[in-house]
């Protein structure tokens, strides 16, 4: 890990922090990812999370006019991401992804627990944590039938020609459920889930699942390859609908006997 890049990140959140304490319009700066409850993680390739909490009235202001950030090194790049916010990348090399909330708004927000990088003295902690949020536990049935069906509906696609549309049904969708059921498998190691994007972190929490990720996602090419190792890795592991398994075993033959015919 880059230690100068780190120290960059961290002194940004601070500065962005004493220009929201400046504006005598603003709450709260809050801190999320790794540059929030896990600064362990920040390394020479993380951007910057927060959110900005301001005061009733004022959101606009700060969503319209980006001066508050510019002063502190000039923007080169900004584009409004959201309703909330925008991504920005600093002349320096740091990239930010914020959103601007005022106080009644924060309750209704689902987000990770963060860092309280600067708060004006009146706010109470309490008030910028995240309300309770249950992680969606789906039963391996479901994840097993969605996997099943998107081998079938991507080959099917295939079959037709539609090889991009193909390769996100069995290479991204199936391969998101495949993720979920290979966890039940292997016991997750020590880093952190995140709760909005399962794939994030996955080769270090799945060493040993994340081997074989390659033969899950060979590529826009390889369509019938990917399905064959994906309905491989499911009919190991699980109990499969026979007319199923047989249904897309035969679509992985029949279009692969089609290719090597035109």
């Amino acid at each position: 890990m880059s230690t100068d890049k780190r120290k960059l990140l961290l002194a940004r959140l601070d500065e962005i922090g004493a220009a929201l304490a400046r504006s005598g319009k603003a709450l709260a700066l809050i801190g999320l990812g790794s540059a929030g409850s896990e600064p362990e993680r920040l390394d020479a390739y993380s951007d910057l999370d927060f959110f900005a909490i301001v005061a009733s009235g004022c959101k606009g202001e700060f969503i319209d006019d980006l001066a508050w950030l510019s002063r502190i090194r000039p923007v080169v790049f900004s584009y409004r991401n959201t309703r909330d916010g925008h991504k920005v990348l600093f002349e320096d090399g740091v990239f930010c992804e914020f959103a601007v909330f005022e106080m009644p708004e924060l309750r209704h927000i689902p987000f990770s627990p963060g860092r309280i990088v600067w708060k004006q003295a009146d706010v109470e902690e309490a008030q910028l944590q995240p309300a309770p949020r249950q992680v969606e536990e789906r039963s391996s049935a479901w994840l097993l039938g969605e996997a099943l069906s998107n081998l079938y509906v991507g080959l099917s696609r295939h079959a037709r020609g539609e090889k991009l549309a193909a390769m996100r049904a069995i290479q991204v969708q199936a391969l998101d459920r495949v993720l979920e059921l290979a966890a039940s498998i292997e016991p997750a190691a020590s880093a952190a889930r995140d709760i909005f994007a399962f794939e994030r972190r996955y080769e270090q929490r799945y060493p040993a699942g994340a081997q074989a990720l390659a033969q899950y996602a060979q590529g826009y090419e390889r369509n019938i390859e990917s399905a064959q190792a994906i309905l491989a890795f499911l009919d190991r592991h699980f109990e499969l609908n026979p007319a199923m398994r047989e249904a897309i075993a035969g679509l992985c033959g029949r279009t692969a006997s089609e290719g090597r015919s035109r």
